[in-house]
């Protein structure tokens, strides 16, 4: 029998219990296994994925769906992977047709490298931003958090999906809703009992992520991230989207240092909804 080429084998979608296969995957290219963030994205997302006739995935992506259900208004594409033996054989080109096929006029967002960018632009995604990641071990702060932030309670999740709904313009209760067993801490930041910023700090290997990180100012956002990394021995991990200039300088002068930079590109908008100057990080580039 011939050997089938992998830009012809079939597109299925992917469940929860591909996630072993997709940690796989990601460790086949280099990436970190994942498992943890691979659950949220697999449950919250629809995953998209090409089986090995030898075992495993050839490729996978997850996408993750914003705005009321069966209408989404927007649509995050992430992990878009493609097995090391089978690399530069259309197949990522293959998938992501597919993707933007099955998504139909539902425009869509995604965080793309300088390697993948090219096949992202040949399929019509434009550059609108860019986001730099910085990592490295909290070295303090110059506020006083706990002035400012408090735990989140099952009471807050209500106020936070509407803030969250302002400043991300579009619907994503069903990812906050799955937030406090996803993630290590969630804190809100209030003043005169109104809350005014939240942010979540998730295990991810040996680093905590802070993301999401939405708030009022800059201000804002740096007692939160103070009060995060005061309750956490791991080194801190985040995507600040590079308008939030004061935010990244002031993350560099307390120990974190820059990782890399993500292109920002969107399909079928010219830009993102919702409110930037309060949108400092995502919850993770996959998710948009």
């Amino acid at each position: 029998m011939p050997i089938p080429s992998p830009a012809t084998l079939p597109i299925r979608r992917l469940t929860h219990r591909d996630l072993t296969a997709c940690a796989d995957l990601s460790e086949d290219r280099g990436w970190p296994r994942e498992e943890h963030k691979w659950g949220l994205l697999l449950t919250a997302g629809t995953g998209y994925g090409v089986d090995d006739p030898d075992g495993g995935l050839v490729s996978a992506c997850v996408v993750t769906e914003y705005g009321p259900h069966g209408r989404p208004v927007l649509g995050a594409v992430g992990m878009v992977l493609v097995a090391e033996r089978h690399a530069r054989q259309g197949v990522g080109r293959r998938l992501m047709q597919h993707v933007v096929c099955a998504m139909g006029t539902t425009p869509l967002t995604l965080h793309a490298t300088e390697y993948g960018r090219p096949l992202y632009e040949e399929l019509g995604f434009k550059t609108t931003g860019r986001a730099e990641m910085v990592r490295g071990r909290f070295t303090g702060g110059d506020v006083r958090p706990d002035d400012v932030t408090r735990a989140a309670t099952a009471e807050d999740l209500a106020t936070i999906v509407r803030l969250d709904e302002q400043v991300f313009g579009a619907d994503r209760t069903h990812i906050l809703a799955r937030l406090p067993a996803f993630a290590d801490q969630v804190r809100v930041a209030e003043e005169g009992g109104r809350i005014i910023g939240y942010a979540a700090a998730w295990p991810n290997m040996d680093t905590q992520v802070v993301g999401p990180l939405i708030a009022r100012d800059t201000e804002t956002a740096k007692a939160l991230v103070t009060s995060l990394a005061a309750r956490t021995d791991r080194p801190l991990r985040t995507d600040i989207d590079v308008r939030h200039e004061d935010l990244l300088l002031w993350l560099k002068a307390r120990g974190l240092a820059s990782a890399g930079f993500n292109a920002v590109m969107t399909y079928g908008i010219a830009e993102l909804p919702g409110d930037w100057s309060r949108r400092f990080a995502p919850l993770t580039v996959a998710a948009g």
